[in-house]
C-alpha cells in the first residue's frame, strides 16, 4: 500500500521547514535596515546589495540542486544544505566585517537554495499526484510563516537583544533541522517498505545523466516560461516586503518601523493564503495557465495602485491593496506544476530547479537595483547619520518592479496547458 498521509506529510514537512527557515533569513534584513546600514556603514546600494547576496548564490543552486535530487535524492542534498545554511547563519551573525557579513549571506542562500527543490521532490515522491500543487502551495506557506516571523517578531527581538544574537539563534535552530532531516527522512516510501508512486524508468542502478536531463527540460517550451513568469510576480513580493517596504512606509506614511513591519507581514501572510488556494483550485479545475495569468495580471494592477496613486492611500486602504496583492501573487506556485508536469518524470527535480532559479532571479537582481536608483534619487537627507529617501526617490525605484510584472503577465499567456497531466 502507499505510505499513510500522517507519515507522508510528516516527510514533507521536514523540507518545508527547512525552507521556513530559509525564508526567515531571506527577509531578516527588511526590519534590519538602520542597524545594518549603521553597523557596515553603507547606503541603500550597499544594503541592496548586501541583502541580495543571499539570491545570488540561491539563483546559482537552482538547477544544480535539480540535478543533484535527481541524482543523489533529495534526503542528502536537503542535510547538506541544512548543516552548510547553519554555518552560514552563525558567520553573518558574528561578521566582524561588511566582507564576511556578505559571504554568510552568501553561503545561507546558496544552503536553502535545495529547500525547494528537495521539499518538492519529497512531495513528487511521497504524496499522490493530485496533491503535488496542493503541496506546491503548502511549502509557499511554510515559507511566508518563516517571512512573517522575520517581520514583527524579529523586530521586537532585535530591538530587545540585538540582531548579531537573534541572528545567531536561528542558526543553532537551523542545525537541529539539519540533523532531523538526516534522521528521520527518506526519499522514496519503497525505503519503507511502502508502494511508491513515482515508478523507475530506468534499469536498475542507473542514475539519470544530469547534463542530458537539464537538455531534456530546456527542450521544452514550458521549462522557459517557468523561468520567465514568476520573475516579476516574486520580485515585487521579495523587493518590497523583504527589504524596501519598511523603509517606504516608515519614509513615505510616516509609520513606525514595527506598524511598517505589521504591513509588510500581512503582505507576506496573504501570500501564504494565495499560494494553497490558487494550487488547490488549480488541482481541482486541471486547469494551469488561466488562473496563473489572472493572479499575475490582477499583481500588475494591485502594485500599479500601490505604486502610482498620486497621493498616499489611506492606511486602511494600502493594508487591503498588500494583502490583495499579496494573496494574488500566490498564483506562482502553479509554475512548479507546470514545469514538473511539462519534462518526464524523471527530471522533475531539474525542472522545479529551473522554475525556481526563475522565481527568485526577479527579486536578486531589482533589490540592489532599487538600491541603485534610490542613491541616485537621494537629495542629501540624512538620519542619525543613515541615508533618507523621499517619496520621489522610491516611485522611480518601483517602476522597474512593475515592468517586471509586466514580463510576468506576457510569460503566463504564453505557456502551454498541461491540463494537470505529467508529461509521458
Amino acid at each position: 500500500m502507499h505510505p499513510p498521509a500522517r507519515l507522508a506529510w510528516s516527510i514533507w514537512a521536514l523540507g518545508a521547514t527547512l525552507y521556513l527557515a530559509g525564508f526567515f533569513q531571506r527577509v531578516a534584513p527588511a526590519v534590519m535596515t538602520q542597524e545594518l546600514m549603521a553597523e557596515f556603514a553603507i547606503a541603500a546600494a550597499g544594503l541592496g546589495n548586501l541583502s541580495a547576496f543571499y539570491f545570488y548564490s540561491y539563483v546559482a543552486m537552482q538547477i544544480p540542486t535539480g540535478l543533484m535530487v535527481d541524482r543523489y535524492g533529495a534526503r542528502r542534498v536537503l542535510t547538506s544544505g541544512a548543516g552548510i545554511a547553519a554555518l552560514g547563519g552563525a558567520l553573518f551573525a558574528l561578521a566582524p566585517s561588511l566582507a564576511l557579513a556578505h559571504l554568510g549571506r552568501l553561503l545561507i542562500g546558496g544552503a536553502v537554495g535545495v529547500a525547494w527543490v528537495g521539499t518538492l521532490k519529497l512531495a513528487g515522491h511521497w504524496l499522490p499526484p493530485q496533491r503535488f500543487a496542493l503541496a506546491s502551495g503548502l511549502s509557499l506557506a511554510a515559507g511566508m510563516t518563516g517571512a512573517v516571523t522575520a517581520g514583527v517578531p524579529l523586530r521586537w527581538a532585535v530591538g530587545e537583544f540585538g540582531w548579531r544574537p537573534v541572528m545567531l539563534f536561528g542558526a543553532v535552530a537551523i542545525a537541529l533541522v539539519c540533523a532531523a532531516i538526516w534522521w528521520l527522512v527518506r526519499d522514496d516510501p519503497s525505503e519503507r517498505g511502502y508502494r511508491a508512486y513515482v515508478v523507475a524508468r530506468l534499469p536498475a542502478g542507473e542514475r539519470p545523466s544530469a547534463w542530458r536531463g537539464l537538455a531534456e527540460v530546456l527542450r521544452h517550451r514550458n521549462s522557459w516560461l517557468a523561468f520567465f513568469a514568476p520573475q516579476g510576480v516574486t520580485g515585487a513580493i521579495l523587493s518590497f516586503g523583504g527589504l524596501w517596504g519598511v523603509p517606504y512606509l516608515v519614509a513615505v506614511y510616516g509609520f513606525s518601523v514595527q506598524r511598517a513591519a505589521f504591513y509588510c507581514s500581512a503582505l507576506m501572510l496573504a501570500w501564504a493564503l494565495g499560494g494553497p488556494v490558487f494550487g488547490a483550485m488549480s488541482d481541482r479545475l486541471r486547469q494551469r495557465k488561466p488562473l496563473y495569468a489572472i493572479g499575475a495580471f490582477s499583481s500588475l494592477v494591485l502594485w500599479s495602485i500601490v505604486f502610482l496613486a498620486p497621493r498616499p492611500l489611506g492606511p486602511n486602504l494600502l493594508l487591503a491593496m498588500l494583502i490583495a496583492a499579496g494573496f494574488c501573487s500566490g498564483c506562482m506556485v502553479i509554475g512548479f506544476a507546470f514545469a514538473k508536469e511539462s519534462v518526464p518524470a524523471r527530471y522533475a527535480g531539474t525542472a522545479t530547479g529551473v522554475a525556481n532559479m526563475g522565481s527568485m532571479t526577479g527579486a536578486m537582481l531589482q533589490q540592489p537595483l532599487i538600491g541603485w536608483i534610490l542613491d541616485r534619487n537621494w537629495h542629501g537627507t540624512l538620519l542619525a547619520g543613515v541615508r533618507a529617501y523621499d517619496a520621489s526617490a522610491y516611485a522611480a525605484g518601483f517602476l522597474l518592479v512593475l515592468a517586471w510584472l509586466v514580463v510576468s503577465v506576457a510569460a503566463a499567456l504564453l505557456t502551454r496547458e498541461t491540463h494537470a497531466r505529467q508529461c509521458p
